[in-house]
C-alpha cells in the first residue's frame, strides 16, 4: 500500500531524480538518444496522494504550483488515464500533487510525479498489471518513467528502459541548486548537435561518501555544456558549489540547468546551502542526502 496515510488520503514519495553521471552514446534513427546514467534519488521531492472519488481529477498546490499544467496535458494525469484504459477501469480517483521541485529542471519532477500517481492508483484499483507491462506503459510516458517508478538507484540503459539495480549507495549529504531558469530535456539534446561521449563501465560498489565522490571522477555528464550553452548560469551554480567548503563533487543532474554537490557532512551542506540562497535570491537551493 501507500508510503503513508492520514484520514483516508494515501501519500507516496515522488523524490528528486539525480543522474550522478549522464553519458550520451549516440542518436537513434527514431531521434532519441542511447544513454548510460547512474540515477539515484534524493530524501526530498514531490508529494502525491491518492484517494477514491467518482471521477479522475489532478489538483497541484506547493512552491511551484503555478507552473505546473493542472489540465489533461499534465504528464500524472496522462498516466493516469493510460492506466485506466489499460486496467479497463471505469472507477475514478482524486489526485493530488504538492510541488516542491522547480519544472523542467533535470530532476525528473514530472516522471517522479507520474510514477508516484501509478503506484497510488495499482494500489487504489488493486491492479493486477504484470510489473514489465506497468513498465512498458511508463515508458511510453517518458524516458525517465521506469527508472522513477522502480524508485532505486540503478545504472540506466538505451532511451531509460533497460535498468539494472546499483549497490545501495552511501546516504551522502548533497545540495541541489537550481538558478531560476527552466530547460526544457528536448532543447538541450537538440543542441547537442553530435557531441557524443564514450561508454564506461558502471561505477564499482563504494562503502561511503568520501568513495563515492572519488569514484565519479572518470565520469562524466554529457549535457552539461550543451546546458551552459543554452543557460549560461549553469556554470556560475557549478562554480559555486565547486567553491563551498566540504564540496567533494559538483555536477549537473540530468539536462539541467539544476546542478548538484557532494558534501562531507550535513552542517557544511546546509550552510552551503544557505548561501546560495543568500548571495542569489533567484535561485532555489536545498540541502538533503541521497535515499538509501
Amino acid at each position: 500500500m501507500g508510503e503513508g496515510a492520514r484520514a483516508g488520503v494515501v501519500e507516496y514519495q515522488a523524490p528528486a531524480k539525480i543522474n550522478l553521471y549522464l553519458h550520451v552514446l549516440d542518436r537513434r534513427d527514431d531521434g532519441y538518444h542511447d544513454i548510460e546514467s547512474l540515477v539515484v534519488f534524493a530524501a526530498f521531492g514531490d508529494v502525491v496522494e491518492v484517494r477514491a472519488a467518482r471521477s479522475l481529477t489532478l489538483s497541484v498546490t506547493g512552491p511551484f504550483a503555478d507552473v505546473v499544467p493542472k489540465d489533461e496535458s499534465n504528464i500524472v494525469h496522462r498516466a493516469a488515464c493510460r492506466l485506466a484504459a489499460a486496467l479497463g477501469e471505469t472507477r475514478g480517483a482524486a489526485i493530488a500533487v504538492t510541488k516542491n521541485l522547480p519544472v523542467a529542471a533535470g530532476l525528473g519532477g514530472g516522471s517522479a510525479d507520474a510514477a508516484a500517481a501509478l503506484r497510488g492508483l495499482s494500489d487504489l484499483w488493486q491492479s493486477d498489471l504484470p510489473r514489465n507491462e506497468l513498465q512498458a506503459l511508463a515508458l511510453e510516458l517518458g524516458a525517465d518513467l521506469p527508472v522513477c517508478l522502480a524508485g532505486h538507484a540503478a545504472f540506466v540503459r538505451g532511451v531509460g528502459e533497460r535498468l539494472r539495480v546499483a549497490a545501495e549507495l552511501p546516504a551522502a549529504p548533497i545540495v541541489l541548486a537550481n538558478p531560476g531558469v527552466p530547460l526544457p530535456t528536448a532543447q538541450v539534446f537538440a543542441n547537442l548537435s553530435g557531441r557524443f561521449g564514450a561508454s564506461l563501465s558502471d561505477l564499482p560498489a563504494v562503502r561511503d561518501g568520501a568513495a563515492l565522490a572519488s569514484s565519479l571522477a572518470p565520469y562524466r555528464n554529457d549535457l552539461t555544456t550543451s546546458a551552459i550553452e543554452l543557460v549560461p548560469s549553469v556554470a556560475t551554480v557549478l562554480s559555486f558549489l565547486a567553491d563551498q567548503p566540504g564540496a567533494r563533487l559538483a555536477r549537473m543532474s540530468g539536462s539541467g540547468p539544476t546542478c548538484f554537490a557532494l558534501f562531507t557532512d550535513a552542517p557544511a551542506a546546509r550552510r552551503a546551502a544557505s548561501r546560495a540562497r543568500a548571495a542569489y535570491p533567484g535561485w532555489w537551493a536545498i540541502a538533503t542526502h541521497l535515499a538509501p
